[in-house]
């Protein structure tokens, strides 16, 4: 290797360390620490530093200050201790051991106090017992209905007040008014924070019911306006049914008797099948049943019982998208065919909602319609792009979406919608117009030929 080769190669050498150490270094990336369970148990590991304090605390003030036996203060102090640890899991019976510890400790120092073996002793409640009862209260206010939060708070009052103020002692620092006032504050604080926590999660209960309620409301409305166009459909039909039995004797010539009859039993139910499917239409075209309907809707101009729409018009549905400022492009593949009602109508109006949709939510993207026709059933597929602009969220979002698969579920067919890796938003149904597992073909759109 000569010298300019081998300079070349650590100058590239130097080149790729200083740009990894550029991607290293000179970044703003977001690198948060993983989630860490401890951080559920932080507020347990803290009682229990300040379950241990108070046991520390109480049996030293008692032993040391209050002129307890070593063995009745070791009691008292565990047992004010575990009140708090006890609190967490059993706040009432927590606070039972709480209290009765006090009560038994504050008459215990009483005794020394009249005899004069405890001088100036904070009582009745020692400083290691106040910040244990002021643990416990607080976690009974966060666990327990205010009711129960104030009786218990009524009861340690009571208790402070017959004690220091029925009882008496003497030469005693005490502790009953300042007692009164920390029980109450925290009593008052701990109710306040479960009240607020309640109301959260209220709201977040009624907004689930919420958005539950809306949904099978969008679907039932979805649902009703399927059935309204389909009834049109099948009406459509009974209404051919009953003209074809009508004029088919007059195709015949010398029709037997029996022909005659026959043909007038078909024009006569199909006759009646109409009037029950008008009255039907009746209920579901109106929102209230009761009231007279309209000769045309107000928003579209049209007569409320104007034929449905097929794939016929999905040319004018594309100018009409052109026109409100949406590139459309469309493709489509294999022989036209007549379809089944159902199909036409569900094809038009999935293509219809899908181009609504890229209006609604991907400003400035492009859209392309392909339409693929097989010998047993019809492929749809509207793309878009990359939206340029931002959009706000809307509250109404998905319900189109549930309209689509409603309609393909009800034909038989398959549905699927969701975001590209571009991007752009993909819809994509199939509609069989053939009983399953017959085979599909695409047709040539030249000669029809498979």
């Amino acid at each position: 290797m000569t010298e300019t080769g081998s300079r070349q190669l650590v100058a590239g050498r130097i080149r790729r360390w200083l740009h990894v150490l550029r991607e290293d270094l000179c970044t703003l990336r977001v690198d948060p620490l993983p989630p860490s369970v401890w951080l559920r148990w932080l507020p347990h590991g803290l009682l229990c530093l300040v379950a241990l304090g108070v046991s520390i605390g109480a049996v030293a003030q008692l032993g040391d200050n209050g002129g307890v036996g070593s063995s009745l203060a070791f009691a008292i102090g565990i047992a004010q201790g575990a009140a708090v640890v006890f609190a967490m899991w059993r706040p009432v019976p927590a606070w039972w051991l709480s209290t009765t510890a006090m009560v038994v400790g504050a008459l215990e120092v009483r005794r020394h106090l009249l005899a004069g073996g405890a001088h100036e002793f904070t009582w009745p409640w020692s400083s290691a017992g106040l910040i244990g009862q002021l643990a416990v209260l607080l976690l009974l206010a966060l666990r327990v209905p205010a009711r129960v939060a104030v009786e218990a708070l009524a009861i340690t009052l009571l208790l402070t007040y017959l004690i220091e103020g029925v009882l008496g002692a003497a030469d005693f620092q005490p502790t009953g008014v300042l007692a009164v006032i920390l029980f109450t504050v925290v009593v008052v604080l701990g109710s306040a924070l479960r009240g607020r926590r309640e109301a959260s999660r209220a709201l977040v209960e009624q907004t689930t019911l919420t958005a539950e309620e809306r949904a099978r409301r969008t679907l039932l409305e979805e649902r009703s306006r399927i059935a309204r166009e389909l009834h049109d459909v099948v009406a459509h039909h009974m209404s051919v049914i009953s003209i074809q039995a009508q004029v088919a004797p007059h195709l015949v010539e010398n029709p037997s008797a029996e022909l005659r009859e026959n043909l007038d039993g078909i024009r006569q139910n199909a006759l009646e099948a109409l009037t029950e499917l008008r009255r039907v239409l009746g209920v579901l075209r109106a929102e209230h049943p009761g009231a007279p309907e309209q000769s045309a809707d107000p928003a579209t101009g049209t007569a409320p019982h104007a034929p449905q729409p097929t794939l016929d018009r999905l040319d004018a549905l594309v100018e009409n998208t052109r026109a409100a400022g949406l590139t459309v492009e469309v493709d489509v593949r294999g022989a036209r065919r007549p379809l089944p009602s159902g199909v036409d109508l569900s094809a038009y109006r999935i293509v219809q909602e899908a181009l609504s949709n890229v209006l609604r939510h991907a400003p400035g993207a492009t859209a392309t319609v392909a339409l693929v026709h097989y010998v047993h059933g019809v492929d749809v597929r509207v793309v878009n792009s990359r939206p340029t602009r931002s959009v706000p969220p809307s509250p109404g979002a998905g319900h189109g979406l549930l309209g689509m698969r409603e309609r393909a579920a009800m034909l038989g067919g398959t549905l699927r919608a969701g975001p590209r890796p571009d991007g752009g938003y993909e819809v994509a149904a199939y509609l069989p117009t053939a009983p399953p597992g017959a085979p599909d073909q695409v047709t040539d759109s030249k000669d029809g030929t498979a």
